[in-house]
């Protein structure tokens, strides 16, 4: 798909559906962008949508539905629950509207690849956030990686002890997804880093709340090992909740000549002959930076930093991790 600036009136008209964490880092990056404005949001509760909208002098809009019929809307952002991505994906490119959506595109593979082909029948943009590629660990490890030669093993692992559980819809399994779909990020970086997976294996251990009608659960831990296809062993680990007791944000990657250690802020080359330290930058603005380079896209042609193919292809190595923690079986991708 190809665009102009004479493909949109400038300031391009933005349609919200969210009012979380994610939204409100989108809003924000709205007011201070002169090419486009947050028009209008919807969300699951009027009244929280109306108190979101007045901050950034939007329209609330009661249902996603209802915001998919103004016309006037070039841009539709879907930052909710992961459940109902691909629903409102679909809805708003067959009303021919631009989309950017938080991952997982879906939470199902064959409905994602539904909605890429049909981004291209209907030549609008479908982008796919994965800021993680944006931030300060990631480029910092790209840029380090010929330091260590050929990498032979990586690990990543976020735990984070939260107590009591939050009862939020990230721990409800319905509406976030089996732990490495809804967090999609944390395969997304190596696949990003070393390619195409041969195989993957993966383990899962969920805790419930002692309430037998809460559908939340108490702790999650998720860990899965991939071989790829260049020979590399990774393990990623994705925990949360209660029984998790202490915190760890760590991706290190081992090769012939040295590893990469990146720990919380922290990150170190370690090789024979000693250990440097490796300068990061900010944390912050990266969702500013994903709506200022979709925006670059729209008007001016600039292609972007990642496609929906590439988290497709991140969601059906996803999708086999599920396989192989619901049989116990090692899943070789094709």
């Amino acid at each position: 798909m190809t665009k102009n600036a004479s493909s949109f009136s400038i300031p391009l008209q933005v349609g919200l559906v969210g009012t979380g964490y994610a939204a409100k880092l989108r809003s924000q990056a709205l007011q201070a962008e002169p090419r486009a404005t947050l028009a209008a949001v919807a969300g699951h509760i009027l009244e929280t949508t109306q108190a979101f909208s007045q901050t950034y002098s939007a329209d609330a809009i009661a249902s996603w539905q209802a915001l998919l019929e103004r016309s006037s809307l070039d841009l539709i952002i879907i930052a909710t629950v992961n459940r109902e991505h691909g629903a409102i994906v679909r809805a708003a490119l067959e009303a021919g509207k631009h989309v950017i959506v938080e991952y997982p595109l879906a939470l199902d593979v064959a409905e994602a690849m539904e909605l890429i082909a049909l981004s291209k029948a209907q030549n609008k943009l479908l982008h796919v956030e994965h800021i993680e590629l944006l931030g300060n660990m990631h480029q910092a490890l790209k840029a380090s990686l010929p330091a260590i030669g050929t990498p032979f093993y990586a690990r990543y692992a976020t735990i984070k002890p939260e107590r009591p559980a939050p009862q939020r819809w990230t721990y409800q399994p319905e509406l976030f997804g089996f732990p490495l779909m809804g967090a999609l990020s944390r395969l997304h970086r190596f696949t990003d880093l070393f390619g195409k997976v041969a195989t993957v294996s993966c383990q899962t251990q969920f805790s419930d709340r002692s309430e037998l009608s809460d559908p939340h659960y108490a702790s999650c831990y998720c860990t899965a090992q991939l071989r790829f296809q260049s020979g590399l062993l990774a393990e990623v680990i994705y925990a949360k909740g209660e029984a998790m007791w202490q915190p760890e944000r760590k991706m290190e990657v081992h090769g012939e000549k040295g590893a990469l250690i990146f720990d919380g802020d922290q990150g170190t080359l370690v090789q024979a002959e000693g250990s440097q330290p490796i300068a990061l930058g900010s944390r912050q603005g990266l969702f500013a930076k994903d709506t200022a380079m979709v925006l670059n896209y729209l008007i001016d042609g600039i292609p972007l930093y990642v496609t929906p193919e590439a988290s497709l292809y991140t969601l059906k190595v996803a999708d086999a991790a599920r396989r192989s923690a619901e049989t116990g079986q090692t899943i070789t991708l094709e």
